[in-house]
């Protein structure tokens, strides 16, 4: 089966240099593909590349991915901010003026804040191409592990939707067979409801009464909603069989399903029939509520 699922997680960490990160890739179920991308200050040059990477291996589905990343601690540096210097140098240099002091030293200069300043250590555009080809690497992994998630996902519900079509199958043909729709249990309802019309009306016209009965006859006949069943059935395991992303065809196959279990309830004029359309209703909603995972 190659059925895949829309749900799926997966992690990865990844490192280069003093730079760590981790990727994590979530996937659920929606009508179309969703990407949602939260990426930290800094970052924001690598999302065309991530959006690239899921849209080659994804169809449908909302999938967030969310990036963390951190550096080492101890990876700074002290860069003198020479203008601010300057302007210390210049205000010293002023009281000294007015009042007489001493000299500054260069010591209490650094200590006045602003005038030596911790940053992290920079690092050259090649190195910055260099790491975002590791962090891309990684987040492929993040990506294939998504979609192994998705695939094993999508192999149990292919079980469980396999299961719900030979239950509707069975249904099917339990209502095809069923002892209410013989020629004789037909004639026989029909003779009744002869009865009762011609107890209450003292005349009835007898080509007319004809009619009446064809017509109800034909009404209460649905031989039509079978063999459509029977074709959708053949219809949904062809799906499941197939290497394409068949979720919306087969949403709209629970629906061609559910057209015809509403219209057999609907004609049924028997009780039997009845509880087997409604069993036939309630298999087919959980068909629908399972085809909602598929891609």
């Amino acid at each position: 089966m190659t059925v895949k699922s829309m749900t799926g997680f997966a992690r990865t960490e990844g490192a280069y240099g003093p730079t760590r990160w981790v990727f994590e890739v979530r996937s659920v179920n929606g009508r179309n593909l969703d990407l949602r991308l939260r990426l930290p200050p800094g970052f924001d040059s690598l999302e065309p590349r991530l959006r690239d990477a899921l849209a080659a291996k994804f169809v449908r589905g909302s999938v967030q991915v969310h990036l963390n990343v951190k550096r080492e601690d101890g990876v700074t540096a002290l860069r003198l901010n020479e203008e601010v210097l300057a302007q210390a140098i210049a205000a010293a240099a002023r009281v000294r003026a007015m009042t007489g002091a001493g000299p500054v030293s260069a010591e209490a200069i650094l200590g006045l804040k602003g005038v030596l300043e911790t940053v992290e250590a920079s690092e050259t555009e090649a190195e910055a191409q260099v790491k975002a080809a590791h962090m891309i690497v990684s987040f492929q992994a993040a990506v294939d592990g998504v979609v192994l998630s998705r695939a094993a996902e999508g192999t149990r519900l292919s079980r469980v939707l396999l299961d719900q079509i030979d239950e509707i199958e069975r249904l099917t043909r339990a209502i095809e067979t069923n002892p209410s729709r013989s020629a004789e249990a037909i004639q026989k309802r029909l003779g009744e409801q002869v009865a009762r019309l011609t107890e209450a009306a003292s005349v009835l016209d007898p080509v007319r009464l004809h009619q009446e009965a064809i017509l109800l006859a034909t009404k209460a006949d649905v031989e039509e909603e079978l063999k459509r069943l029977q074709v959708h059935v053949a219809a949904a395991r062809e799906f499941l069989r197939s290497p394409e992303a068949v979720g919306r065809k087969l949403d709209f196959l629970a629906q061609e399903f559910n057209r015809e279990a509403n219209t057999i309830c609907s004609k049924a004029n028997d009780s039997s029939l009845t509880t087997l359309g409604l069993s036939l209703k309630a298999i087919i909603e959980q068909f629908r509520e399972q085809v909602q995972n598929i891609e």
